[in-house]
């Protein structure tokens, strides 16, 4: 059984920064993509950022400049710094883990964390 575990949410000031991580257990391959996305109260999930195995990143406009994607694949991990936050900044984020396709054990596989709360609030 696939989990991702999350950790490093919490309550910061605006302007401040919070660094989140993520690890998958029980995985028998390595992701193709991992990421975040995030949902705000009364809006739809939306994507934040994510690492693909060829180490390209994809950046929301809404945090480019400000949020920085890593991570190691072969491990599968990843982490968002997130730097400048704003009030805006506040929701539920999830880390996301995505396997296209295995030629042993075919797919595709998705996987989501429990997620972790951001608030960004003076």
């Amino acid at each position: 059984q696939v989990q991702l575990a999350e950790s490093g949410g919490g309550l910061v000031q605006p302007g401040g920064s919070l660094r989140l991580s993520c690890a998958a257990s029980g995985s028998i391959f390595s992701f193709d993509t991992m990421g975040w996305y995030r949902q705000a109260p009364g809006k739809e999930r939306e994507l934040v950022a994510k690492l693909t195995s060829g180490r390209s990143t994809t950046y929301a406009d809404a945090v480019k400049g400000r949020f920085t994607i890593s991570g190691d694949n072969v491990r599968n991990t990843v982490y968002l710094q997130m730097n400048s936050l704003k009030p805006e900044d506040t929701a539920v984020y999830y880390c996301h883990a995505h396997k296209y396709y295995s030629s042993v054990f075919g797919g595709p596989y998705v996987y989501w964390g429990q997620g972790t709360q951001v608030t960004v609030s003076s």
